[in-house]
């Protein structure tokens, strides 16, 4: 969490653009006086801010909608137009085409969102082909099991497997849902081991397909897929939300 604080900003964006390929910032693009998110990104890469054409067409094709518009102030017009006021070298990218608001993206890897949560998460989600991601080929594979078992089950057969995998540059992670059981993520690459195979001699193949059948077997799970863990994770908040309710009549 940042401060609506230029230094504060500064240093932070500087910092995560340095360390990491992904950077999103959320929040602080509006039209008041503490919507300093673009302004202060503007200094930390010594850029200008200058008025967007784009985003100021389809902002004033959305506001002739609304009947506040004629009867707007300079001073109210010069505010809502600081929301297309942007670092002079930033990447405008229109994700959707009934979302006005653009994803602002800076050194190829800073992205700026609005802070709207709705908003927020269509936007990020509608981002996807505008990353500069690897070719599915070359990225890793991830498999998910889901077991009914209690965490602390299966804990200590995870821990000697991930100790088996890491050779591999396999990650072994486990997800519990309150009440519903434990997702098993495999994440990694088909590979050979390094450290046992003679590269004259070939390299032996580990496939993420074949670990995922022994962790079927070993914690009592299932293959699933990421529409399987949503719904699983929808029925846990029911669950909790009529858990709440039901202390809340006891109380």
């Amino acid at each position: 969490m940042i401060a609506d604080n230029e230094d504060e900003i500064i240093e932070a964006s500087r910092r995560m653009v340095r360390d990491y390929d992904f950077v999103i910032t959320s929040g602080g693009i509006g039209p008041t006086h503490d919507d300093i998110t673009y302004a202060s990104l503007a200094k930390s890469f010594n850029q200008a801010l200058v008025h967007h054409p784009e985003t100021l067409k389809r902002m004033a094709a959305l506001s002739r909608l609304r009947t506040w518009t004629s009867q707007q102030t300079t001073e109210q017009r010069a505010a809502q137009q600081r929301m297309a006021l942007f670092p002079e070298n930033a990447e405008v990218m229109f994700v959707g085409e009934d979302i006005w608001v653009p994803v602002v993206r800076l050194e190829g890897k800073l992205c700026i969102f609005p802070g709207i949560p709705l908003l927020f998460e269509r936007m990020l989600t509608a981002l996807t082909p505008f990353l500069p991601l690897p070719p599915k080929g070359e990225r890793p594979l991830r498999i998910q099991v889901f077991t009914e078992r209690p965490e602390s089950v299966i804990a200590p057969y995870l821990t000697s497997l991930q100790t088996r995998l890491k050779s591999y540059g396999i990650q072994v992670g486990s997800y519990p849902l309150l009440g519903r059981g434990v997702t098993v993520s495999l994440i990694g690459r088909d590979l050979g081991n390094p450290e046992v195979n003679d590269s004259n001699q070939g390299r032996s193949r580990l496939w993420l397909a074949d670990v995922a059948r022994e962790v079927e077997v070993e914690i009592g799970g299932r293959v699933v897929n990421d529409e399987e863990i949503a719904q699983k994770k929808e029925e846990a908040k029911t669950d909790n939300a009529q858990q709440s309710t039901l202390e809340d009549h006891q109380i």
